[in-house]
């Protein structure tokens, strides 16, 4: 929040925010975007509920991606969009 970022990238072994883990759970499903409060409500494993909930409170969105994809950093930072966005709405 100090340095004046415009979101948070938060690089992982999968494709963005699931209901369920999607190495373990067969048709886990996947959010184009969700947000923070359903985060927490359904305990997804994004981040650890501190760090969303100080995301919430500054109203700073998380761009939850897949790093092992090449490329997916460089489009992230296009602007395109890539796996899920953790945002207010």
């Amino acid at each position: 929040m100090e340095i004046k970022a415009q979101v948070i990238l938060k690089a992982t072994r999968v494709d963005g925010v699931y209901d369920a883990d999607p190495e373990k759970v067969k048709g886990a499903h996947r959010f184009e975007t969700i947000s923070y409060i359903d985060v927490l409500q359904k305990g997804l494993s994004v981040m650890d509920s501190t760090a969303i909930s100080l995301c919430m409170d500054n109203k700073m969105p998380i761009i939850v991606f897949d790093m092992n994809v090449s490329g997916n950093l460089r489009r992230v930072v296009m602007g395109e969009k890539v796996g899920s966005l953790v945002t207010a709405d």
